[in-house]
């Protein structure tokens, strides 16, 4: 398939086998264009996001979604909490609706979501404004009924997304949280001149990564060949890469219908261990600098145990290769941009797992693109 074939963003598949197979193929055109909009452009205004004044009374930020919407909240939350300062945390829309959630007008609540329609995140939303929280919303859909109630609004622009498995509307919205989050410092004055310049850089290489990813899928089919028996597995990571392997862990259970439990690598020996024997797979997510070591350690501890682990890592890590039965590099980038990288893999193995059992991808079943009810 040429570029044109894999950018041009209409919902047709474009010669594509299936939807989810092109929309994953979109993601280079997708964050080219985010980065495009609101860096090169400077469209960060008035209309979507918050004055120095305003930002100066914001003591904490919620983010507030649902499903892969979620995940994107929780992967940006670590990129704002760097480059801002500002503590923030995140909850799950249905759950956020009726706890006691500590809101007031120095708050800023961030909600995301694909549709712009979802039923739970537009009642997290209505009780942010009840408490006189600061809003602003990142939908893929311009009109919806989210971004008109919000204060402020950014739109991924990543063109229709037919399969229901979300995926370039995920790292959409993960790109969008760092562009928002940069612009947040700079006006903080919690970034200098020549750190922004740096990652805007390196943010600009995404896309080209993400594109040489795309064309090394081998090792991915071999994964999901190994895959497609299995009735349940395991994601494990630690902080960022924790949040992947959430994503990877839902986009596997709902394209393959194969039972999958993320959770933290260091959590292993606090329980989870006692599951593991030889019939046991784990894919384990170790892309930070400062704990890769950690995890590919945890993998080592489960192949003696007869596991199979298979691991996205980044390109020259040794031990992890040599540790795991199968490893996924990822090209080198900044650790808190390798989020948009590392999911791009575990996308690939959800779909060719899917491919490989014969299922729907497009359309799993008991599933639909946008929830509207509670």
């Amino acid at each position: 398939m040429n570029e044109n074939q894999t950018k041009k963003q209409s919902p047709d598949k474009n010669g594509f086998e299936h939807f989810m197979l092109k929309e994953i193929f979109e993601q280079p055109g997708v964050i080219k264009n985010i980065i495009s909009n609101y860096a090169d452009n400077k469209l960060f205004n008035s209309n979507n996001s918050f004055s120095k004044e305003e930002l100066q009374n914001i003591d904490k930020i919620y983010i507030v979604a649902c499903g892969t919407a979620l995940h994107a909240g929780q992967s940006g939350k670590f990129a704002i909490e760097k480059f801002t300062k500002i503590p923030v945390l995140t909850d799950i829309a249905s759950e956020f609706r009726y706890n006691n959630s500590f809101i007031d007008e120095k708050t800023l609540l961030i909600v995301i979501s694909q549709s712009g329609e979802t039923a739970d995140t537009l009642g997290a939303l209505e009780k942010g404004i009840k408490a006189k929280a600061k809003t602003l919303s990142i939908t893929n859909v311009e009109d919806s009924t989210i971004a008109k109630t919000t204060d402020k609004s950014l739109y991924c622009n990543a063109g229709p997304e037919v399969s229901i498995a979300s995926t370039k509307a995920y790292t959409a919205q993960v790109a969008l949280i760092y562009l928002l989050s940069l612009d947040m410092a700079k006006k903080l004055k919690t970034i200098d001149d020549e750190d922004l310049s740096s990652i805007l850089i390196e943010l600009k290489k995404l896309p080209e990564k993400i594109e040489e990813i795309l064309q090394n899928v081998d090792t991915i089919k071999n994964i999901a060949n190994e895959l497609k028996e299995c009735q349940s597995m395991f994601y494990i990571g630690r902080g960022p890469d924790l949040i992947t392997a959430k994503e990877g862990s839902l986009k596997l259970k709902e394209t393959s219908y194969i039972h999958s439990e993320p959770f933290a690598a260091g959590e292993l020996k606090h329980g989870t261990m006692a599951l593991m024997d030889s019939s046991s797979k784990v894919i384990a997510v170790a892309t930070q600098s400062n704990l890769s070591k950690k995890t590919a350690t945890n993998v080592l501890e489960l192949r003696e145990k007869g596991v199979s682990v298979y691991s996205v890592g980044v390109e020259g890590d040794v031990l992890l290769e040599k540790n795991s039965n199968y490893t996924v590099f990822i090209p080198e980038t900044l650790d808190v941009l390798s989020p948009i990288l590392t999911v791009i893999p575990e996308q690939l193995i959800a779909y060719y797992t899917s491919l490989a059992k014969g299922i729907d991808v497009d359309h799993p079943r008991n599933l639909t693109k946008s929830v509207i009810s509670e």
